[in-house]
């Protein structure tokens, strides 16, 4: 917290967490330089409204900030992109899939796991990425998301199953039916 006297500084409390933004950002933009462009906007909005900002997390307001900057972008330059959203009878639970990691290692592939969480819905993967590469608190994921801390919980856990099928479809190839291979695609 800051005393009564101090001030948050801008340059000391938002510009630290740059590379944590544009991380999130690019992850629900899936392109670089669309990236950089929500990203500078966000920083546009978070100086514009710095201000108005009491201390606390600075991250968590930075990226509820970031986040809402690229569903805005999504929406007007890709409206109809991710519009399906996941249909879990297509997609039932298989607890004999292996889990996100084991199937990293043995693959040794970085690029299918990116391959992978590019395919997921940007709800599962947001979340997904400000708890597994970011290291964020699910308070925090809470805060910046506006979902309950239970609910976050809960959707980490459909997007790590999420993710987890999403591997096997990649490392299997075609050997899904068509019909749960576009609802895949689709969620």
């Amino acid at each position: 917290m800051f005393e009564q006297n101090q001030l948050p500084n801008f340059e000391q409390e938002v510009l630290p967490h740059l590379d944590t933004a544009y991380n999130l950002a690019r992850w629900l933009t899936r392109n670089d330089q669309d990236a950089q462009d929500v990203v500078q906007e966000a920083y546009l909005r978070a100086f514009r409204f710095f201000p108005g900002f009491r201390g606390g997390d600075a991250r968590a307001w930075l990226m509820k900030i970031v986040r809402n900057t690229c569903y805005t972008w999504l929406h007007a330059n890709r409206p109809l992109q991710d519009a399906a959203e996941f249909d879990e009878n297509f997609f039932p639970s298989d607890s004999r899939a292996p889990n996100p990691e084991e199937v990293v290692l043995q693959n040794d592939s970085a690029a299918l796991l990116r391959k992978a969480l590019e395919k997921l819905p940007p709800n599962s993967r947001e979340v997904l990425i400000l708890r597994e590469l970011d290291g964020m608190s699910y308070k925090e994921i809470a805060d910046i998301t506006g979902m309950p801390v239970g609910t976050v919980m809960s959707s980490l856990s459909r997007a790590r199953g999420r993710l987890r099928q999403a591997l096997t479809i990649l490392m299997n190839g075609d050997t899904v039916p068509t019909s749960r291979r576009i609802a895949a695609v689709n969620a």
